[in-house]
């Protein structure tokens, strides 16, 4: 399992002020990656374009800094008396800046939007948006975002939606992806979960724990 967090200046990444930037933040939920501008290009987190909710999952898992434990998931994403299925298989990921960085005095705001399809239990596509913040600490920054996925979930055909929130302190990795709630269509209507993506060998895979009405 491999994280990279790579120093690298700013007008070394990528031509123009649209960065995109991989935060190895350890999620077990894409990567610890995040898209931003210069600015957190130069906090020394900087990377391929890759996904930010990507690498930051293996980092997590390996780290143990991951939100996501078998009793916060319990806890969140599930209801009493459920049963949670698992679902695993791979994914790529598109990163695309929208717009140019805002730059102020200790921080950096981006915003990429989101392209994924994914493969396994769960075939899908995902679109939707990233909002990232670079600071200029080594090693901390943070993003949230949105995508809604839709395709086929073990056999089950519908949409949902995803919410991301992770950040990086000093190197620390949390995040946090969960399905938000009534966001299910079709017959993944009342779905709930928490989404982990994981980095390994240069891949992206991941391990989705969720629950469906009895009735689904």
């Amino acid at each position: 399992m491999k994280k990279q967090l790579c120093t690298t200046s700013a007008n070394k990444v990528l031509s123009g002020t649209k960065v995109a930037l991989t935060i190895a933040i350890a999620l077990a939920m894409s990567v610890a990656a995040f898209a931003g501008g210069p600015a957190l290009t130069a906090s020394g987190i900087s990377a391929p374009t890759v996904s930010a909710t990507e690498s930051a999952g293996a980092a997590q898992r390996k780290s143990g800094a991951h939100s996501q434990s078998p009793q916060s998931s319990a806890s969140n994403a599930t209801q009493p008396e459920a049963n949670v299925t698992q679902a695993k298989g791979t994914f790529e990921v598109k990163l695309d800046p929208q717009g140019d960085p805002d730059k102020a005095e200790g921080s950096t705001l981006g915003r990429m939007s989101l392209d994924k399809k994914f493969h396994g239990d769960l075939e899908a596509t995902a679109k939707g948006t990233m909002l990232t913040a670079g600071t200029d600490v080594k090693g901390s920054a943070g993003y949230v975002a949105i995508e809604r996925v839709t395709g086929t979930l073990n056999g089950k055909t519908g949409s949902f939606v995803l919410q991301h929130n992770a950040t990086l302190t000093r190197g620390a990795p949390v995040q946090n992806i969960v399905v938000v709630p009534d966001s299910g269509t079709g017959q993944l209507t009342g779905i709930s979960g928490k989404f982990l993506v994981i980095i390994a060998d240069g891949k992206h895979s991941y391990e989705f724990d969720y629950t469906l009405p009895a009735t689904q």
